[in-house]
């Protein structure tokens, strides 16, 4: 199973403040549901929080170390690798094994799966956001080598220069 992180990151890391999104970007958030379909998405419960409900169409799995209440097709882990673990089970009982897993924040999970990831997709938004309070980790060209990247667009709405990087593990 390939474990991917998927973000839209700031150009200084940023991503995100009070627990929130810094922004809504149209094409990302449609680029982040038809990439995450079907898989098993991994998030922290602090994500969990903001995002308030299970993402539809995705086995949703939250780290955390305390019971919380949940539907019953949340299901809730200590740490990251009982998180990739769980996606493996989950669906090797049904007789198949995910080819993807995502984990989709926080800046915390982000952090502690750096060093599992086999793929990074990055929604990279050329701005910086000077008071954000949470940043995803560095990506060390040593270890990251990207493999595609799209044009700069501009969202209509808000404005903003993004573009849709992939990177692999070297």
């Amino acid at each position: 199973m390939e474990k991917i992180m998927i973000a839209a990151v700031a150009d200084d890391l940023a991503i995100g403040r009070d627990n929130a999104l810094l922004w809504h970007i149209s094409a990302d958030m449609k680029y982040f549901r038809r990439t995450t379909m079907g898989c098993p998405v991994i998030m922290g419960f602090r994500t969990w929080e903001s995002i308030g409900r299970p993402l539809p169409g995705r086995l949703n799995i939250v780290i955390t170390r305390h019971h919380f209440d949940a539907p019953d097709t949340v299901l809730q882990v200590p740490d990251v690798a009982a998180a990739f673990a769980e996606a493996e089970k989950h669906f090797s009982s049904a007789g198949t094994v995910p080819e993807k897993c995502f984990i989709m924040g926080g800046a915390k999970t982000y952090e502690r799966s750096m060093q599992y990831a086999d793929a990074l997709y990055i929604t990279h938004v050329h701005t910086t956001v000077p008071d954000a309070d949470a940043f995803f980790p560095a990506i060390d060209p040593a270890i990251w080598e990207k493999t595609s990247d799209t044009d700069i667009e501009t969202d209509p709405e808000n404005g903003l220069a993004y573009s849709f990087a992939v990177y692999r593990r070297r």
